[in-house]
């Protein structure tokens, strides 16, 4: 059951959708790209050690630098954004196994709606009558259900639908927990993958 935060955000988001377009926010990691930030910047003090390079996985900067985070959201934001989405799109266990974080999967996403959060109810405080709303961004994860990764067996599969219902259902939990207003699963290249992500947030 929705708590009365998701209750009223919801009601205030379909209403709004009924009178205008809303506007959504543009690509996180472009913008994190801008700033060139190296390994040693993005894995901070927490993953200074880490056995696996981190440069790329630019979601676990809600945790070392959420500040970097928080500031790009605040840009979208001013800019006239409605909707800003979570740096949360490679946030499931599935995904994060490929870096050896996969213990962090609720950690990062409840840091994350909370960089996104901080950011949308500034600008709602400071605009009542234009209110701002988080999506919690949830990726397709770096294995298909579909197709074999295997060209010499193509009855292979690398993930199974349950394990990627079981994946997905462990983020969206947390971004539930972390007080998103809606989640949005995003750039499915396997239907079936959109499939357990949609099984997982029924």
């Amino acid at each position: 059951m929705p708590d009365n935060h998701h209750a009223h955000g919801d009601r205030r988001l379909e209403s709004l959708l009924a009178q205008r377009i809303l506007v959504l926010d543009g690509a996180m990691g472009t913008m994190v790209q801008t700033l060139q930030l190296d390994e040693k910047a993005v894995r901070g003090r927490q993953f200074a050690e880490h056995s696996k390079p981190l440069k790329n996985f630019i979601d676990i900067l809600c945790l070392t630098r959420p500040e970097i985070i928080t500031d790009i959201h605040r840009r979208y934001l001013e800019a006239g954004a409605d909707i800003i989405e979570t740096n949360t799109f490679g946030a499931t266990r599935v995904a994060m196994e490929d870096f050896q974080l996969e213990h962090l999967v609720r950690e990062l996403n409840l840091a994350a709606a909370a960089c996104a959060r901080q950011a949308a109810d500034d600008y709602t405080a400071r605009t009542p009558d234009k209110p701002r709303f988080v999506a919690g961004s949830i990726g397709p994860t770096s294995k298909t259900a579909s197709i074999s990764p295997n060209v010499e067996d193509p009855g292979f599969r690398a993930v199974t639908f349950d394990q990627l219902v079981d994946s997905y259902y462990e983020q969206v939990a947390a971004l539930v927990a972390g007080g998103v207003d809606i989640l949005l699963p995003e750039t499915a290249f396997d239907t079936l993958n959109l499939k357990a992500c949609l099984f997982a947030i029924d």
